[in-house]
């Protein structure tokens, strides 16, 4: 049964029908991440239940140092499991567990040094944020619990990237699950009962994503998984540290870069009140539903084409593109219609504040205007990464992020306000759906003309 079970996970990537290989690696994916996104909106509408909204505002302004935890596990992640993807394509399993290995002890290590340069700066850390008086407290003593347990929110979100990579979807699903209940359990014992506030809803969080990563890891202790870490593959070769940083590197300073926007941005918002960041925050974290539709095709996608270009399958490549680009559009219209038609009812439910409500109703409405376009940009993004080309990848988040959509934040909010910076982000994707699809087909052209020279691949 394990055997036939390994096997149709290599169909999948090799010969499944490119649309419906994106389905059922996109669909458990987007489960799994609408999974992920709960920890936050629980979060979210605990915190709301205390009738604190500078409790709301400080979970938001917080939020970017998660973010940093992302951006450092992708750095081994997305790098480990383009590797690993490309590996298989070519038939070395062995260069798989061996990268899967190194993985994981990187994650290790990474996650201790986040903890303990967070705990030095921390007041640092916290007034960068963004936090004023009402604030500050709350936001310390959330990000201080946030910076205390990284190694077991890094630890989730590499383990679950690795297990991906090898086609393992549904075992990384299992995981998010179970720490997705164990945080909604905790969150009111914590929070109410044992009369933590917002540090408890901190500690939910940290001991849902232990609970995640403990399960991930079991799956690869007991050999269900495709491939297994081993002690002899303990040691990493510097050709597989440098593969892995090749691609890991560009890909943590895209998150790192969208973090710094994210400040930006909390940063303006805070210049119209303290409330319009709570609001601001509802908004986003209700967006982020939308968001992980297409990040969860695009990630599900970047495995097939990770294996259909080590396996030099450029036909595959261009079918899965398609199909992944149709799925995501179409889906994502649907959500934008729902965030249109119901903002009121939806922001509504993590807060009895009508300025919250009214603020947050219109940043939903505008920021669901980038649904359309942000689609193509991360499947674009994810085809690079899986192609072994982070650069392309980078140049992409460089252009968006820096060229962009901070330059857009502050002239349109000098000149329009608080609505002209709530409009940068999608005239940003838009802009970024040209740039970004130009950019992969011109690579893909390149890559087919010259596909049976190994050489200059």
């Amino acid at each position: 049964m394990q055997t036939s079970d390994k096997d149709k996970r290599i169909f999948i990537l090799s010969e499944e029908k490119p649309a419906k290989a994106v389905v059922r690696m996109g669909v458990p994916l987007i489960a799994g991440m609408f999974i992920m996104v709960l920890y936050n909106l629980v979060d979210t509408y605990f915190i709301g239940r205390m009738h604190d909204d500078y409790c709301l505002a400080a979970v938001n302004l917080a939020y970017p140092v998660m973010m940093v935890m992302v951006a450092v596990s992708n750095m081994i992640g997305a790098g480990a499991s383009s590797l690993i993807a490309r590996s298989l394509g070519s038939g070395d399993k062995a260069k798989a567990e061996h990268t899967l290995t190194s993985g994981m002890l990187l994650t290790v290590i990474d996650s201790a040094v986040v903890t303990l340069v967070g705990l030095i700066f921390l007041t640092q850390i916290v007034s960068g944020l963004g936090a004023k008086a009402n604030t500050t407290a709350y936001t310390r003593e959330y990000t201080a619990v946030l910076f205390i347990g990284s190694i077991f929110t890094m630890g989730s979100y590499t383990l679950g990237q690795l297990l991906r990579s090898e086609g393992s979807v549904k075992f990384s699903i299992c995981g998010m699950i179970a720490g997705t209940i164990v945080n909604i359990v905790l969150d009111p014992i914590f929070i109410f009962a044992f009369g933590m506030g917002i540090r408890g809803a901190a500690i939910a969080t940290v001991l849902g994503n232990a609970v995640s990563a403990g399960i991930s890891l079991i799956f690869y202790i007991s050999g269900k998984s495709l491939l297994r870490p081993s002690m002899r593959y303990i040691r990493p070769t510097a050709e597989i540290l440098g593969e892995i940083f090749w691609v890991g590197v560009p890909a943590t300073l895209e998150t790192l870069l969208t973090s710094a926007a994210y400040i930006v941005n909390n940063k303006l918002a805070v210049s119209y009140g303290e409330l319009t960041v709570a609001a601001m925050g509802v908004a986003q974290k209700i967006m982020s539903l939308g968001n992980y539709i297409y990040q969860g095709f695009a990630s599900g996608t970047q495995p097939i084409m990770g294996y259909s270009y080590g396996a030099k399958d450029h036909k595959r490549m261009l079918s899965v593109l398609r199909a992944g680009l149709l799925v995501t559009g179409g889906t994502e219209l649907v959500v934008m219609a729902v965030y249109g038609i119901f903002a009121p009812q939806l922001i509504g439910i993590f807060t009895e504040s009508q300025e919250v409500i009214s603020i947050g109703s219109r940043v939903l409405r505008t920021l669901m205007l980038i649904l359309p376009f942000v689609g193509a940009v991360s499947m674009s993004r994810m085809s690079f990464q899986a192609m072994g080309k982070p650069l392309y990848a980078f140049v992409i988040t460089l252009v968006r992020q820096l060229f962009l959509y901070v330059p857009l934040l502050l002239l349109l909010n000098n000149f329009f306000g608080f609505r002209g910076m709530l409009f940068a982000q999608p005239v940003t994707e838009l802009t970024m759906m040209v740039v970004s699809v130009t950019m992969l087909r011109s690579l893909i052209n390149r890559e087919q003309s010259i596909s049976y020279d190994p050489n200059r691949i």
